[in-house]
């Protein structure tokens, strides 16, 4: 059971860091 957990905590930290380069780049944008 503790590796599942492990496991999906990996996974959510994936989706954060993905939401966080969406930010990003739409900044990017918005400065040119």
């Amino acid at each position: 059971m503790g590796s599942v957990i492990k496991k999906r905590r990996k996974k959510m930290r994936k989706h954060k860091h993905r939401k966080l380069l969406a930010k990003t780049r739409h900044q990017r944008r918005k400065s040119k």
